[in-house]
């Protein structure tokens, strides 16, 4: 999975895995978590929400989603 940098206080870099919709999300204070079901178009309205990577998981991803923490 290629993995993106953002400019964020909250996210460090997202990832996509478009065939298996995994999301993966690196956080600034630590912890790697994977998302599962996530449809491409959340993704790609986390990718576009540039001005709060933070609020739009907060929002839209966290707790919506089946999660684990990889690292």
């Amino acid at each position: 999975m290629e993995k993106i940098r953002v400019k964020s206080g909250t996210l460090r870099t997202i990832g996509y895995d478009e065939p298996g919709q995994i999301l993966e999300i690196d956080f600034q204070h630590g912890g790697t978590y994977r998302y599962f079901g996530v449809p491409k178009q959340i993704y790609d309205k986390l990718i576009k929400s540039e001005s709060s990577y933070g609020k739009y998981h907060d929002r839209y991803i966290k707790n919506r989603y089946r999660h684990e923490k990889i690292a």
